[in-house]
């Protein structure tokens, strides 16, 4: 035998297994007809979640028969399913040819969060950053400081236990615990949890669209609240929700002297029990910062079940919102919203507008528009300028050492109209009238669910402003 024939066959073979070795992670097996068998589906890198918790979110199975392309294609979409569990840090699903040569295998590789979480609190006690920056005058003492602590995962069913301990300007505790599965098939949870805090300093009305406060060493105000909330999930997208809870609150004779309509009547005292309906359908490419698919929810709450309870209202919430690729770095996503109440004669503390959390036109900011019904629309279209991961591999603690970090630049334009049908106890200018805002920022999102906003706006009004907010889901 040739020694130089017999070397370049050895060299080729060895050259052979070492394209299949770096293409194993991406290989299939096509039949005849050019589908493509699935075989076994295994997950790696699962150290503390159970493996139904990843599989719950697959829609592939061993023996589905599909095409090359459309493999291709539901392979990202379970991937996009698994991430939006929010208990890995980078999730990747690669193909392999079986033993048997004729399956194709499906590896489920992940890489798990730190679960346990223990943050220093110190943080504002106003609306946003935006408030307190403008309104407040950077008033230090309004501020609250404490403990978080988040047990995400804890026996690897994608559980959670939280814990919450401030003080300084509004003391608060809370402790809640979420099992999202209770059941074998994986479609029922269950959430506890209670509530208690305190305040000095309380708002006691809403006067010219912005919050007025009592500023006191007595407490004004306390409250306390416990619930139950079970949730079902029969299919990959779809959610209901039902909560129970029981709230008690109280306020100082001052604040019942100020404003007479907080509790309605001068009341002192509110105690009820509230039932809340929740249905949410979320098919998003990333629950964090999603650029493509749909989210759609309604919310049907009646507050006061017992003929004791000291509040009667029914409050019927509706959202929407679409998120479209445009190209390779456009994207555009629309957002619609809107909520009715009855009666129209409300507590104080149950006339909700727009202005708090999400629910605001941009460039109100610094407005609280109460009323009792609203609708908002909301959009924007933005581009991508960059969006990396990089892992750092002298960090020793795996779940920190990769980063994803991405920024895109965008332009926005809102609308909204708040329906106040007692504008005379708030003296409102924005109630019952159309409002338009409209500007351009930088959105900078990374690793564990942390987005920054800095926007440049301009509203109805003419004011001109720039605004930053720091968002983040545990």
């Amino acid at each position: 035998m040739n020694p130089k024939k017999c070397c370049q066959e050895i060299y080729f073979l060895l050259f052979i297994l070492l394209i299949s070795h770096f293409a194993s992670g991406q290989t299939v097996v096509a039949d005849s007809t050019g589908n493509v068998i699935v075989g076994d589906v295994t997950v790696e890198g699962n150290h503390r979640t159970r493996t139904g918790i990843i599989m719950r979110e697959m829609a592939i199975h061993r023996g589905d028969t599909l095409t090359a392309e459309s493999l291709k294609e539901k392979l990202e979409i379970d991937r996009r399913k698994v991430v939006n569990t929010n208990l890995f840090v980078t999730v990747e699903l690669l193909t392999k040819p079986n033993p048997d040569s004729v399956h194709t295998d499906i590896l489920i590789a992940v890489k798990e969060r730190w679960y346990f979480i223990m943050l220093p609190v110190f943080q504002l006690a106003d609306r946003n950053f935006n408030e307190w920056w403008y309104e407040r005058k950077r008033d230090l003492s309004r501020t609250t400081y404490g403990v978080y602590l988040s047990y995400g995962n804890v026996t690897g069913r994608a559980d959670k236990l939280r814990f919450l301990a401030e003080f300084g300007f509004i003391p608060k505790f809370e402790l809640a615990y979420t099992l999202p599965y209770i059941d074998k098939a994986q479609k029922t949870g269950i959430t506890v949890g209670t509530s208690y805090s305190i305040n000095k300093n309380t708002a006691f009305r809403t006067w010219r669209d912005k919050l007025q406060y009592l500023s006191s060493e007595e407490i004004n105000r306390e409250r306390f609240f416990t619930y139950v909330s079970l949730t079902r999930r029969n299919k990959y997208y779809t959610f209901h929700s039902l909560d129970l809870r029981w709230s008690y609150l109280t306020i100082s004779d001052t604040v019942a002297a100020l404003n007479p309509n907080y509790l309605l009547n001068g009341d002192k005292r509110q105690r009820y029990f509230q039932l809340t309906y929740t249905y949410s359908y979320d098919k998003r490419d990333n629950a964090q910062y999603a650029l493509q698919g749909q989210t759609a929810g309604l919310q049907i709450s009646k507050t006061g079940l017992l003929a004791s309870d000291d509040v009667n209202t029914l409050y019927l919430y509706g959202s929407y919102r679409k998120f479209i690729p445009l190209g390779k770095k456009w994207f555009f996503n629309t957002n619609l919203r809107g909520r009715i109440s009855f009666p129209k004669r409300q507590p104080y503390t149950q006339t909700v507008g727009l202005g708090y959390r999400n629910d605001l036109v941009r460039g109100y900011e610094l407005y609280v528009i109460d009323g009792q019904d609203y609708a908002l629309i909301k959009n924007e279209l933005k581009y991508r300028l960059f969006s990396i991961q990089k892992h750092f591999s002298f960090i020793p603690v795996r779940q920190f050492n990769t980063i994803p970090l991405a920024a895109y630049i965008n332009t926005f334009a809102d609308a909204g109209y708040v329906k106040n049908s007692y504008p005379e106890f708030s003296n409102t200018r924005l109630g019952n009238s159309t409002l338009y805002g409209a500007g351009a920022g930088l959105d900078v999102v990374t690793f564990y669910n942390i987005v920054a906003r800095f926007n440049i706006t301009l509203n109805g009004l003419g004011e001109r402003r720039f605004f930053f907010n720091l968002s983040r889901e545990f």
